[in-house]
């Protein structure tokens, strides 16, 4: 897959007392644009949960460039960073850019997959792993 982009219109349950996109709505925002392309990609939580698989974070940094109000509408990238050749290890990079094309904030979620039944990480193996790489790579992809 060449680009993805994940657009939506910020709503009122996601703004704060400041009247601008509360913290935590960012969050949100990337994990949507993530279960989005993932979906696209054919890996749809209902073909995990089919496959036994689900997606762990276990980090998210966000980083805070520009002020988004109620009922901007925003665009977020998905592209992979970082990925162990089996799939088990990944870090996600999100730029979320406002309809005017400013580019409000940057979010990095490192994350796993783990089997749902026996409790513990686990690997990407077959069409999985290779839907999964077919995540858009940034300019600096590393794999590793």
């Amino acid at each position: 897959m060449k680009d993805f982009i994940y657009e939506n219109q910020v709503i009122w349950a996601q703004v704060d007392a400041n009247q601008h996109m509360r913290h935590s709505a960012y969050a949100d925002f990337a994990a949507q644009a993530r279960v989005e392309l993932l979906d696209k990609l054919g890996l749809s939580a209902k073909v995990l949960h089919a496959n036994g698989l689900g997606p762990v974070l276990l980090r998210e940094e966000l980083k805070y460039l520009k002020e988004v109000n109620l009922s901007d509408t925003l665009k977020v990238t998905v592209e992979l960073l970082h990925s162990k050749p089996d799939g088990s290890r990944w870090t996600i990079k999100h730029d979320v850019y406002r309809q005017d094309g400013v580019k409000a904030a940057e979010i990095l979620v490192d994350g796993a997959w783990i089997d749902m039944k026996k409790r513990k990480l686990a690997v990407l193996e077959g069409d999985i792993l290779k839907r999964f790489m077919e995540i858009p790579h940034t300019e600096t992809f590393l794999e590793g």
